[in-house]
């Protein structure tokens, strides 16, 4: 209902103007904006998705994605003034994009930066995670996967599990990181896990290393209201001494300090992590310290089943790959796992629902794009000068 409102606003917004379709085009535009910023946001099904897996996709590497909902709603817009000029206006900013696209795709491929990932999915089903017998069972796979050998008994440079692959606080149980280190073999292992100091938890991402030593880590910083912790719930606890929904009470999660990059080494580089819903967020990528080398996203998509939340989820990540010229490499507890290129194409994934591995090769990084560099402040010039030009045009018509 809450998201809803973001569109009845647009509606309204622009039924006020002469040119409703422009005008709805221009205020649709601004309230997706909108949409991935206020209340921490949550920019999902935006209508520029549409384009995913076809060449105007490439255009979010200019404007990101709301700057391509933006664009593909004008469109609609100019066409649906049946008037030659807006018509062929509108058809061609659609071809531009189709254009673009093809340029870009058509481009030589970065060199490969070589590594060998192991991608690993479990395929945990949502019921059964933690419940105490099946969890266990889930873990014991997720060793025997990474234990696997090839049939030329090669084995990755680095081994990633999903988000809260771990049952167990690492914590309590220091053995669970030793026999995880085992089981990789002298190969690091990521790792989703749950972390605690005192009565505060964090959803998380290690790095086991050999001897199960935790050589990097990283704390989900964008947590999801309502799912992970309860809006306002530290402060209630401040003010009110209710302690029902304080995080720091052991009632939630707590947020990380915020984006970052993990150094993983020679051979495997820099990588920007993210866990679970943070990769709908490309502000926040934006934010990182420091240009990384790849985009690691651990989540668990169970929630959803097997509809269309974990595909509109993968389609997101793809979204990411190309906004930053990035490869993405995307481990989900029941899929869909995938090697995604600095282009947003799938190179190759695990299906949903399947349990197995995947080991794959990492893709070349491509130079920082115009969105990496000016973020969302193209969209807000074009929208300012849009909606300049619509009350120009209404007061020409009043006068």
């Amino acid at each position: 209902f809450g998201l809803a409102l973001f569109w009845a606003l647009a509606a309204w917004v622009g039924a006020r103007g002469r040119y409703r379709g422009l005008g709805f085009a221009v205020a649709l535009g601004a309230a997706e904006l909108a949409r991935g910023y206020v209340l921490t946001g949550f920019p999902w099904a935006q209508v520029g998705h549409i384009w995913v897996d076809h060449p105007p996709a490439q255009v979010v590497a200019l404007v990101g994605p709301s700057g391509l909902t933006l664009l593909t709603v004008l469109a609609v817009a100019l066409v649906a003034l049946w008037r030659p000029v807006p018509a062929v206006a509108g058809v061609a900013l659609v071809a531009a994009g189709f254009g673009f696209g093809l340029w870009r795709l058509g481009q030589a491929e970065p060199v490969a930066q070589g590594a060998t990932l192991r991608l690993v999915q479990p395929n945990a089903e949502q019921g059964l995670k933690w419940d105490p017998d099946q969890a266990h069972r889930f873990f014991e796979r997720l060793l025997e996967f990474t234990e696997a050998q090839t049939a030329d008994g090669a084995r990755p440079d680095l081994v990633i599990w999903p988000e809260t692959a771990v049952p167990y606080l690492m914590e309590d149980y220091p053995e669970v990181a030793a026999r995880i280190a085992e089981a990789g073999g002298g190969v690091p292992v990521v790792t989703g896990v749950q972390r605690v100091e005192g009565f505060r938890f964090w959803n998380s991402m290690a790095v086991v290393g050999p001897g199960g030593v935790i050589t990097g880590r990283y704390d989900k910083h964008h947590l999801v209201p309502f799912g992970e912790y309860i809006p306002f719930g530290d402060q209630m606890y401040r003010w009110f001494g209710l302690v029902a929904f304080a995080a720091q009470e052991g009632n939630g999660y707590s947020p990380g300090a915020g984006p970052a990059v993990l150094d993983l080494g020679p051979g495997l580089g820099r990588a920007l992590p993210l866990i679970c819903y943070e990769a709908v967020f490309p502000q926040d990528l934006r934010r990182a310290p420091g240009r990384a080398d790849w985009i690691l996203q651990i989540t668990n998509d169970a929630w959803f089943g097997e509809w269309t939340g974990p595909y509109q989820h993968l389609a997101q990540a793809q979204l990411r790959a190309i906004e930053q010229g990035l490869p993405m490499v995307r481990v989900a507890n029941t899929g869909v796992s995938a090697l995604i290129d600095a282009r947003g194409r799938v190179v190759d994934s695990l299906p949903l629902g399947q349990a197995g591995y995947l080991d794959v090769v990492l893709p070349g990084a491509l130079p920082p794009t115009p969105y990496q560099r000016w973020g969302e402040g193209p969209v807000g010039l074009l929208l300012a000068g849009l909606g300049l030009w619509l009350l120009a045009l209404a007061r020409r018509k009043a006068a």
